[in-house]
């Protein structure tokens, strides 16, 4: 690797780590490539990616970021898992770890807060950001129908009072 590719790598990853809510620091011994595709494959699904770069570059690229707790972290062959969504790299990430021997979790960061393994485990357990949007919309829309549909109820029981005195009148 050369001065000018080293230098856009670290742009990238400076550009990356100052666009997302969360990285992950994993460490891979020995994963096969078929492993390794299955995982990338699984966090791109989520909205998520998973990048192995050399822990210099890496650390180079922290400075200037809220994520600088997690140069601390990277010794050894390890793999960087961000995503926007502050859940999405830290749910997959747990999931593969729990189904893979030579996968293990780190640490992490969200933000300016560092994240030990436990921390990764229970931002994992959190909804993602699509789930809670659905959930406070469906929280929005429930007063609104239940208003719809009491105030529609008393209408609905005149009418239905009307066709009674109607039909009767007929009969």
């Amino acid at each position: 690797m050369d001065r000018a590719q080293k230098a856009a790598a670290v742009a990238e990853l400076n550009r990356t780590f100052s666009e997302v809510g969360v990285v992950v620091v994993t460490r891979n011994n020995g994963m096969t490539v078929a492993q390794s595709t299955r995982l990338r494959n699984a966090m791109r699904d989520a909205g998520a990616t998973y990048k192995v770069s050399k822990n210099k570059l890496a650390k180079i690229a922290l400075d200037g970021t809220d994520y600088g707790s997690v140069g601390d972290m990277l010794t050894g062959p390890v793999g960087l898992a961000t995503s926007v969504d502050p859940v999405a790299a830290a749910k997959v990430a747990v999931e593969f770890a729990k189904t893979n021997d030579k996968f293990e979790i780190v640490g992490g960061a969200m933000g300016a807060t560092p994240l030990d393994l436990a921390g990764v485990q229970a931002l994992a357990t959190l909804p993602s950001l699509d789930e809670l949007r659905a959930k406070i919309v469906g929280l929005i829309v429930a007063p609104a129908t239940k208003l719809a549909t009491i105030t529609q109820a008393p209408a609905a029981q005149i009418a239905r009072v009307l066709s009674a005195y109607a039909e009767k009148e007929a009969a």
